[in-house]
């Protein structure tokens, strides 16, 4: 296990440099620089701000500087806020759009489980349609559009909800349910079909056979080994629920890490885009670490050397 985890360290790392090597390379070839604007610069002072921060010295001498400081944990000075690094947007956005993430998770889980259980168990019936037919519709809808229907419903129609910022535990109804969306569709038809293949399979007739009923069926025999796919997926999930949903954040006015990295594209702000894509593309590829130690937890049959 421990050979196999420092082959996947190695892996990451290896993934890591090409990861800020590619984003470095696409976003200077971008046409113009985090100082130019509807506001031009005078040429003298665009040449101190240039040299100031050494955007002014070779490429691959910006990319090796840049790469030190990476290995030092330091993402480097913001280009459009004076006096803030990246660091401090990193720890100031991710609590909040990892709280917002981590309670969309729970609802995701706690209502896709049940419907994709549901559909299985129920397969080729009305609840079963009806649940397809709900994820179908999820799964179709981005959720700018969604985040749009819920607050045009329950903010303004009914005013029963804010429309803007997390204060108080309603404001995260409406941004839980439109991030979280897709991701329950998703789920719920992934658990049903993953269900269905192992409900088909010898050992669960052989449990039938024995007199069990088909709740012991599922909860003992079938739905550990229907869990498998779904914790494949979660991975990724998580890491795109807990760093930010760029839409959502933007449209709920949530200052979190997506808002962030919306605003520094925008404005060219090359060391926070670095520095968010660095921070995603790692706590990614930790998560899809994490999973795999799962899968040893809930099949034992599946070993890593």
């Amino acid at each position: 296990m421990a050979r196999y985890f420092m082959k996947r360290v190695g892996m990451m790392a290896v993934a890591m440099f090409f990861i800020i090597l590619l984003t470095f390379v696409i976003m200077h070839a971008v046409p113009g620089g985090p100082f130019t604007g509807e506001k031009k610069l005078s040429a003298e002072i665009e040449a101190a701000m240039n040299e100031k921060y050494h955007l002014n010295e070779a490429l691959p001498l910006q990319f090796v500087d840049y790469l030190k400081g990476v290995v030092r944990g330091d993402f480097g000075p913001s280009y459009k806020y004076p006096g803030k690094t990246v660091n401090e947007f990193i720890a100031d956005g991710f609590p909040v759009s990892a709280k917002l993430g981590g309670i969309t998770i729970v609802f995701v889980l706690l209502a896709a489980l049940p419907m994709g259980i549901c559909a299985a168990v129920k397969n080729g019936k009305w609840q079963d349609m009806l649940v397809m037919g709900l994820a179908t519709v999820g799964v179709t809808i981005p959720s700018f559009v969604i985040a749009s229907l819920l607050i045009y419903f329950f903010a303004l129609k009914l005013s029963l909800l804010p429309t803007y910022g997390i204060d108080s535990w309603k404001g995260y109804i409406l941004p839980v349910i439109a991030l979280g969306g897709y991701d329950i569709s998703y789920v719920a038809r992934l658990m049903r079909s993953s269900l269905l293949e192992v409900m088909g399979q010898d050992y669960i007739r052989t449990a039938r056979a024995k007199g069990l009923t088909e709740l012991a069926i599922i909860t003992k025999h079938a739905l550990r080994n229907a869990l498998i796919p779904v914790i494949t997926v979660l991975g990724p999930m998580i890491a795109n629920l807990m760093t930010g949903s760029f839409v959502v954040e933007k449209i709920f006015a949530i200052p979190g890490l997506g808002i962030h990295f919306v605003n520094s594209v925008s404005q060219r702000d090359y060391t926070t885009i670095m520095g968010v894509t660095i921070f995603y593309a790692t706590f990614l590829m930790v998560m899809t670490m994490v999973v795999d130690v799962f899968y040893c937890l809930i099949d034992p049959r599946i070993k890593y050397d």
